[in-house]
């Protein structure tokens, strides 16, 4: 009997992806078993924030042993009509910008344009999702964490390489 089959697995992934199947043959674990939290791309922004939280709460409660980051190539920004989403709302982008860069300084990114586009690179943002999983103070070590990419065009899946820093600790936990 394959203990994947009964094994509960968490997806993070992107709005638009339908990866249950591929995830499923990849991983030998059962779509009933798997649970999904879908967002504008696998990011976790702040390590105490929303998704983390959802994170944290399924690992109690729904005995969740392994977590997958899945990311998408060849994503781009959508426009709506023809323009950027960010050239709709321009002014009250510059608006907040000065408001960050001037009176909060916790926040994260650079400008509210770079906070909302993420990270251009899919397999940097998985990387650093993966990272703050394993990394969370509330996320238990036997719960393994992997990343994966996507191929929107073709569906190929491919595994995240961590840095040899990060398979250091991770062989040494």
């Amino acid at each position: 009997m394959n203990s994947n089959k009964n094994k509960k697995a968490l997806v993070l992934t992107d709005m638009e992806s339908g990866w249950g199947p591929v995830l499923q043959q990849v991983t030998n674990i059962q779509l009933e078993n798997m649970l999904m939290i879908q967002s504008d791309g696998p990011v976790i922004s702040h390590p105490y924030g929303d998704i983390m939280r959802s994170i944290v709460l399924a690992i109690y409660q729904e005995n969740v042993e392994e977590i997958f980051v899945v990311g998408t190539k060849e994503k781009g920004t959508t426009s709506v009509h023809g323009q950027s989403p960010f050239d709709l709302v321009k002014d009250k982008i510059q608006t907040v910008d000065y408001l960050f860069q001037n009176c909060m300084p916790e926040f994260s990114g650079g400008t509210v344009k770079e906070w909302l586009n993420g990270n251009e690179n899919g397999t940097g943002q998985v990387e650093k999702s993966v990272k703050i999983i394993r990394h969370h103070p509330l996320v238990p070590a036997y719960v393994k964490v992997r990343g994966f990419m996507v191929n929107d065009r073709d569906g190929e899946i491919s595994n995240v390489e961590l840095s040899q820093i990060e398979q250091l600790k991770q062989r040494q936990a």
